[in-house]
């Protein structure tokens, strides 16, 4: 059975092809669309694949409200609504068409996170190329299936999604027409302890759903990604910065452009060392294969003399026979004198030892 696999704007993105790294861009414009702009450079610098970005305002994703429920009580964002959070955070769609027609001059694959229909929208006259579903959004069922109507390839992050909830929204995507779909495991926590994503749940959604499969990443170093690599990660997404000191939202927990460049190199590196199953000899051996252990003689002999056990000894280098025959050979009457140092060698044996060593 053939491994799941996807495109995006002619990346194939499956186990077989390296790891597809996505930097995202999140607020980390700071309300600077030169900054947004300096961003997409770097992440095309730093070898990512795609920039992504979020499209919405602080009305398409909340109520300008303070009531109890709109609050955000701890974390990063601790005192402050929604709204608030939202109107600092979002990226003016006036931005968009900019930030797209850079990311082509460079070549560097742009798209976008909607959160609701009217970005959709957008997105689609700016002809972007996929769909990412934030994990607070997974339980849309009804925007998954408007981003499904655009035949465009989806990735669905699933972070505080239940096993059902990730079941619904892949069906979703399907019922609806995405024949493009990717899910990536991830951890809502801003930023999340390693010991909270649990990557042995990677291979577990690649058998349940039989989808190409990825990880969202909100830890604070490369670790957690490299190592999702081993275990069937097909895309790594993470927060990227041009500096995490910078003061915006995201900030804090975004890589910087040093360390997008480790997660990109590495993580391939990562994949090229799973390889296949093989247990035959490898190149980078072939040369150090003569240094292994074989048998060789420790004492002159004459024709005719019996090898004793205190004649012959395994030994390096290996251009005698191998070690394994050292039982055999121990009796054997030789054909020929031999001198001390020389390779045993199935030659200088009355009979050359012919039935033994078959």
């Amino acid at each position: 059975m053939s491994s799941p696999r996807i495109s995006i704007a002619g990346r194939a993105i499956g186990a077989s092809e390296p790891p597809y790294i996505i930097a995202e861009l999140s607020a980390n414009h700071n309300g600077k669309l030169e900054t947004a702009l300096r961003i997409v450079e770097e992440a095309k610098r730093a070898g990512a694949d795609a920039i992504k970005l979020q499209t919405y305002t602080a009305d398409t994703i909340t109520l300008d409200s303070d009531a109890e429920e709109f609050q955000i009580h701890g974390g990063l964002w601790d005192g402050r609504t929604l709204y608030e959070l939202y109107q600092q955070a979002h990226m003016p769609w006036a931005w968009h068409a900019p930030l797209f027609q850079r990311a082509r001059e460079l070549g560097i694959t742009l798209f976008s996170s909607p959160f609701d229909t009217t970005a959709v929208d957008l997105l689609e006259s700016l002809n972007a190329p996929a769909y990412k579903i934030a994990s607070f959004e997974a339980i849309d069922l009804p925007l998954i299936r408007y981003v499904a109507a655009t035949g465009k390839p989806m990735i669905i992050s699933t972070g505080m999604a239940d096993a059902e909830e990730i079941a619904e929204a892949v069906q979703a995507a399907r019922d609806a027409g995405c024949q493009e779909l990717a899910v990536l495991h991830c951890v809502s926590g801003y930023p999340a302890p390693a010991a909270d994503y649990n990557l042995r749940t990677i291979p577990d959604m690649i058998a349940r759903h039989g989808l190409v499969t990825g990880l969202s990443d909100h830890t604070l170093d490369n670790t957690t990604a490299i190592t999702s690599v081993a275990l069937g990660a097909s895309i790594i997404e993470k927060h990227f910065t041009l500096d995490r000191s910078g003061g915006g939202p995201d900030d804090s927990f975004s890589l910087e452009p040093a360390e997008l460049q480790a997660l990109c190199r590495d993580s391939k590196t990562a994949w090229a060392a799973l390889g296949t199953v093989d247990y035959g000899r490898k190149s980078s051996e072939q040369g150090n294969a003569k240094f292994r252990r074989s048998l060789y003689f420790t004492k002159d002999l004459q024709a005719g003399e019996v090898v004793t056990a205190d004649a012959v000894r395994s030994v390096r280098p290996g251009y005698g026979l191998p070690p394994k025959y050292l039982p055999v050979v121990i009796g054997q009457h030789l054909a020929v004198a031999v001198k001390a140092n020389t390779a045993v060698a199935r030659e200088v044996f009355l009979g050359g030892l012919d039935m033994e060593f078959q």
